[in-house]
């Protein structure tokens, strides 16, 4: 017993151990030479032991900094926390930079490829203000309705407050999407560490020809300095001077369709387009009757997923189809945007034997390698195999009389006589009844009487909802509106503005009903139509 006891608790402890992980990721993939990228370590053990090992680093990367954070989270309802090691890298060298395994312990992370490559910022004189815009696109020609992706760095060497704001990107011949959340990070510019602020765009022009992207400005304001120690105010309110640059506007040549595109097929200009399904349960296990789910998700990179056309859903004979709403999803990546449409359709073999789907194929222009190209899914055939739970007894012919066995056909009949006497006798009887006179009933309901002690209750227990409710049931009843009640009696319109006050209020505990009960019992009766009204001592306003 204790071995067993043994073995289980190292199983359990192996089991964790495997459970527990440790990974790493980066903001970006992609950067300049002298600027800096976070790297960031997790490890799914709350309280781990040690620290990673940094040292792997110190060949390619120059470590600038490391902090670590403890973050809660909860996945099904088990709560866990996870600690992370944000550690600020900058690499010694351009290229291909590869950020090596790192272990913690027993475990280790994977390796992660970067491409360094050469600062967009060089040495013009106008770049060495305090803060300055630049403006850059991945491509200086594109086809219409393409993705190119403007990225806009505003380089600060001085110390800004959060006020800072970039004028929104507008542009009336082409939809734009940003990139993701503005990133931060460090860069040096002729020797001069600068912060940088990076926000990225996904431009899709609607029409060729020549296109100019506008200018942004950004507004911010610097830190006031004083001539104490630190040269910095650190009380106060945020003064300083106001900042405002601009970035230059930039030119887009746009190219049309070409003309050996197909005229019936879809515009799709991207870098890559992938097609792909999945089945559930597996296409072998197809059997009459029985539903198949099938997913075709269709991937563009470079295209947004509004803009991918729904896939051909041709009819099959033996086969129904009951297609869902396609879903389209939009992935921002180093390089764009990374659209998805994914189509669920449930299909029902109606018959055993064989069914043949159709082959799909999209057809896309590569706008890396400038041509033509088809993308297809090949055609599948279906082997539908026997239902047991559907091979009973085939169905009677069309028109043929329902009876059991057993039973002589003539009961059917005399059941379906009488049926037809009976429908007959109650249309008669409507019919009949439809050309007498209508008689009214009283609704059967509360009196005024019942009411009137509900409200007397309501607002001797102070209650405000209670009162509210009695109050518009006994309104109901009477022959004038609340409103017309309350505009010829004052004390009644008081104590309604004082009810009013207190449902809307906090000091609606504090509400007394007693000024609202005595208002009812004291509220004079209606004017009756015919009863003579007193003589007005005005004179008449028009008189004759």
């Amino acid at each position: 017993m204790i071995r067993l006891l043994c073995t289980l608790l190292l199983c359990l402890l192996a089991w964790t151990a495997q459970a527990e992980e440790f990974t790493a990721r980066v903001d970006r993939t992609r950067l300049g030479a002298g600027e800096t990228l976070e790297l960031t370590l997790e490890s799914s053990d709350s309280t781990p032991l040690g620290k990673p090992d940094l040292s792997p680093l110190e060949e390619h990367f120059e470590v600038l900094g490391t902090r670590q954070v403890n973050r809660p989270s909860s996945t099904a309802g088990d709560s866990r926390s996870t600690t992370q090691w944000i550690v600020t890298l900058q690499p010694k060298r351009r290229g291909q930079v590869t950020i090596p395994a790192l272990r913690l312990g027993d475990r280790q992370t994977r390796a992660i490829v970067l491409q360094v490559q050469k600062s967009e910022v060089d040495s013009d004189p106008a770049k060495l203000a305090p803060v300055f815009i630049d403006a850059t696109l991945d491509r200086e020609s594109i086809y219409v309705q393409a993705q190119v992706v403007l990225t806009l760095r505003i380089y600060h060497s001085v110390s800004l407050y959060d006020d800072s704001n970039l004028s929104p990107l507008q542009m009336a011949d082409a939809h734009i999407e940003a990139l993701g959340a503005p990133r931060t990070y460090e860069t040096s510019v002729n020797g001069v560490r600068h912060g940088v602020i990076e926000v990225r765009y996904a431009l899709f022009p609607q029409r060729s020809g020549e296109l100019l992207i506008p200018a942004q400005s950004f507004t911010a304001t610097e830190v006031s300095r004083a001539p104490g120690r630190d040269g910095l105010l650190p009380f106060g309110p945020h003064s300083g001077r106001q900042i405002r640059v601009e970035s230059p506007a930039i030119p887009l040549t746009v190219r049309a369709k070409p003309a050996e595109y197909p005229a019936d097929a879809p515009w799709l200009p991207a870098r890559a387009l992938v097609l792909s399904e999945n089945w559930s349960p597996a296409p072998e296990q197809a059997r009459a009757g029985d539903s198949l789910t099938r997913q075709l998700t269709l991937k563009a990179d470079g295209l947004s997923g509004a803009q991918l056309p729904p896939l051909a859903s041709l009819p099959v004979e033996g086969l129904r189809r009951y297609p869902d709403q396609p879903q389209l999803t939009d992935q921002p990546g180093e390089r764009g945007l990374i659209g998805s449409r994914e189509e669920r359709e449930a299909l029902v073999p109606t018959r055993d034997g064989r069914i043949e789907l159709p082959a799909q194929e999209v057809v896309w222009w590569n706008t890396v390698h400038e041509r033509l190209e088809r993308t297809r899914l090949p055609a599948r055939t279906l082997v539908v195999e026997t239902n047991p739970e559907l091979a009973a007894e085939s169905p009677q012919p069309l028109g043929a009389p329902l009876a059991l066995p057993g039973q002589p056909l003539w009961l059917w009949q005399l059941a379906s006589a009488l049926l037809l006497c009976t429908t007959l006798l109650g249309f008669g009887l409507w019919w009949h009844a439809r050309r007498q006179p209508a008689i009214r009933s009283a609704v059967a309901g509360p009196s005024p009487r019942s009411l009137l002690d509900d409200l007397r209750r309501a607002c001797q227990a102070n209650d405000t909802q209670a009162t509210r409710q009695a109050l518009d049931a006994w309104a109901r009843q009477q022959p004038e509106t609340l409103a017309a009640m309350a505009a010829r009696y004052v004390p009644l319109s008081a104590a309604l503005d004082g009810l009013n006050g207190a449902l809307y209020s906090e000091s609606g505990q504090y509400w007394q009903g007693d000024d609202l009960w005595q208002a009812i019992r004291d509220l004079p009766p209606a004017l009756q139509s015919g009863t003579p009204r007193e003589p007005s001592q005005l004179p008449p306003l028009y008189p004759r």
